[in-house]
């Protein structure tokens, strides 16, 4: 039996996926959490699972800095990230930090299921989709300033793209107006950028944002 731990601050979500993964004969939901920090809680409590689901959009540390105490805790525990950001916006930065796998959120309950099973045999679950990604582009995205950002820079450099004004941001993060201001100053300097316009634009021209949503 697969015990799976399911991280996500969306309780629709969390139920969802108990549902799609309940129905499968060779798997148990045993935990869930609704941030990573609760997560965390529980693993050096004594918690063992054989795979974790990780959002990436959570309040307080997120779902990359999660993944990375997850790999520098418990590095053999298999993290199938599962979230609703598109591969060009997060899937290298995850899979740099151990993920085992990286799925969206639209994915099919099939999809998901088949990409728990292959992380908990020991195997990498990448779509065609990000395959054929990951292979178009991983020569382009070598020396880009935005692969400079640490991983709060980067998450707030997407919501910026996306528009949110600082206050927005904070708020989505669970951090404090001036945490976010600080991160936004840094990631400006870092891209030799002077305002969210540029951000925007630059996001836009490396297809880093969903101009659908």
């Amino acid at each position: 039996m697969i015990r799976v731990c399911i991280v996500d601050d969306h309780p629709v979500v969390r139920c969802g996926l108990r549902q799609i993964l309940s129905d499968a004969k060779d798997m148990a939901v045993v935990d869930e959490a609704e941030t990573g920090e609760e997560m965390m809680m529980k693993s050096r409590g004594g918690r063992r699972w054989d795979v974790v689901t990780l959002d990436l959009a959570m309040p307080g540390q997120g779902g990359l800095e999660t993944l990375r105490q997850i790999k520098a805790d418990v590095p053999r525990l298999p993290v199938l990230v599962l979230t609703e950001y598109s591969e060009e916006q997060y899937a290298v930065r995850a899979l740099r930090l151990g993920a085992a796998g990286y799925l969206t959120k639209d994915s099919a309950p099939a999809k998901l299921v088949e990409a728990v099973r292959t992380v908990a045999s020991g195997a990498r679950y990448i779509t065609p989709a990000l395959a054929d990604f990951l292979a178009a582009d991983v020569s382009k995205r070598e020396g880009l300033p935005h692969e400079s950002l640490s991983n709060r820079e980067h998450q707030v450099f997407l919501f910026i793209a996306q528009g949110r004004s600082v206050t927005e941001v904070a708020r989505k993060l669970g951090l404090s107006v001036k945490t976010v201001s600080t991160n936004r100053a840094r990631l400006l300097q870092k891209m030799g950028m002077g305002n969210n316009a540029e951000v925007v634009y630059y996001a836009i021209k490396h297809n880093l944002v969903d101009l659908s949503v």
